[in-house]
């Protein structure tokens, strides 16, 4: 976490909520478990929430030219929301000891450019890739981990990014 940079307050506001979770194990022996969420899509995205899947989404259905930030070689993993969901319950419900920290997220990276044309493709749209400028904090690569969570909860995603791109843009559809 570098506490100097751009991104830094989003980083240090999660450094920050789990250090107050494992104070309130610490000190009141409160039940915590902690869930480290990774970027996660679905029905019911916002249409302006700024993230990646639905930025691609609203622009692929409008026929709009498409934004990637840098040279869309950067990776990310997708997790679909049901499978978090299924994730977090587990998480909630399972015997995990107190204070455990889990990576909740689909370990299948794939570009930011491969998801570009994956929603284009979909959905049929005639929109261009055009690249803009990305700051220099931005993570290169993100892949969580999620070997804890296959091992205490039985849990890994099952929905594949194409059916989950599917469910999420049927649902764009009705909204746009």
């Amino acid at each position: 976490v570098n506490p100097n940079g751009v991104r830094s307050c989003y980083d240090e506001a999660k450094r920050f909520g789990e250090a107050m979770c494992m104070s309130y194990v610490r000190t009141k022996g409160t039940s915590v478990r902690i869930a480290r969420i990774f970027n996660t899509y679905g029905p019911r995205m916002g249409v302006n929430d700024g993230r990646v899947v639905s930025n691609f989404i609203v622009q692929a259905l409008k026929n709009e030219p498409m934004t990637i930030y840098g040279t869309g070689e950067q990776t990310r993993s997708f997790c679909y929301v049901s499978d978090l969901v299924k994730g977090l319950w587990a998480l909630a419900t399972k015997e995990v000891k107190i204070g455990e920290v889990v990576n909740l997220g689909n370990p299948k990276e794939m570009s930011i450019l491969e998801i570009a044309n994956k929603i284009k493709s979909v959905t049929q749209s005639t929109s261009s890739l055009i690249k803009q400028s990305i700051g220099l904090d931005d993570p290169l690569k993100r892949k969580p981990d999620i070997s804890k969570a296959k091992e205490l909860l039985d849990w890994e995603p099952s929905v594949s990014v194409e059916e989950g791109l599917h469910s999420t843009i049927e649902y764009f559809k009705t909204i746009i």
